[in-house]
């Protein structure tokens, strides 16, 4: 058998999860002294409330070589395909690499990195799964996802700026300044790497939908499988309008929303919205 298997940053929900039969692999989030597993104890909900009482952005760590070893099988034949975080951002990939060298299973261990975050890993992991149902081999597999990897479109636009400072991601002076007018960035992944590339103003109505408007020739020019709406709480109005946008473009045969785990939503904050696709 080949297992496709994910870090949790794919945020990819869990009807998402059972349909695709994907293997998830928690990262920890750290609140203080308490330790937690993205998706499995701690919510985003729960993390910013700590996070506002203590001012503080809560620490995030890549699983380690005993947790990654606890998905691998050394005694069965089966190949895995195991996505991770950009390794720029994380020790994800090569706590994964270290795991399957530990357990001699290197040959049968396929690390992707995916150069992205959230759903952006989370458009790859679908589509490895879907070639898996195909019958394709793991070569197979590898190849078409690597190709990939640099048309993946991921991008967020920030609500607040405030966790963004917290992380140490934004200075004072630009969360004082960037609040005060209401403005909000649009983040971009490029080159496994966050780049901002433009900022917003305006209720969250109004700068939400110009975010996803801005895209309309990109996004007519994308994959038509499926695209994603991935967000870290944000009001039902706003993803209902931004799913409707889309829907009116005629493109999609799957418009997909999922809540971004903690991880992501711990350096973004509440209200951050992405739409994530792949390009022909």
């Amino acid at each position: 058998m080949v297992k496709v298997l994910s870090d949790s940053t794919c945020d990819l929900s869990q009807e998402l999860v059972k349909r695709y039969d994907i293997g998830i692999i928690p990262l920890y989030v750290r609140l203080g002294d308490d330790e937690y597993l993205d998706g499995v104890n701690i919510s985003p909900e729960e993390l910013y409330k700590w996070s506002d009482e203590h001012g503080e952005t809560p620490k995030t760590a890549a699983p380690g070589i005993d947790d990654i070893s606890k998905y691998l099988d050394p005694a069965s034949s089966d190949e895995y395909i195991i996505f991770t975080i950009s390794s720029s951002m994380s020790a994800s990939y090569n706590n994964v690499k270290l795991a399957a060298e530990d357990m001699d299973m290197s040959d049968r261990v396929h690390v992707i990195d995916s150069a992205n975050l959230s759903t952006g890993i989370g458009l790859l992991v679908v589509h490895a799964a879907e070639l898996v149902k195909e019958g394709k081999t793991v070569k197979e597999i590898v190849e078409e996802i690597e190709a990939l990897k640099d048309k993946v479109r991921a991008s967020f636009v920030i609500d607040t700026l405030v966790y963004l400072y917290r992380g140490g991601r934004c200075s004072g002076l630009a969360a004082l300044f960037g609040t005060a007018l209401k403005l909000h960035p649009r983040i971009a992944v490029a080159g496994g790497a966050m780049h901002p590339e433009k900022k917003y103003r305006g209720s969250s109505k109004k700068y939400v939908l110009d975010y996803v408007k801005d895209m309309e020739a990109d996004l007519k020019n994308a994959r038509p499988e499926r695209v994603f709406i991935t967000h870290s709480g944000c009001d039902k109005e706003i993803v209902k309008n931004v799913k409707e946008y889309l829907e009116g473009l005629g493109i999609f045969a799957e418009i997909l929303e999922t809540r971004a785990g903690s991880v992501v939503s711990s350096h973004c904050g509440p209200g951050t919205l992405g739409v994530l696709f792949i390009d022909k």
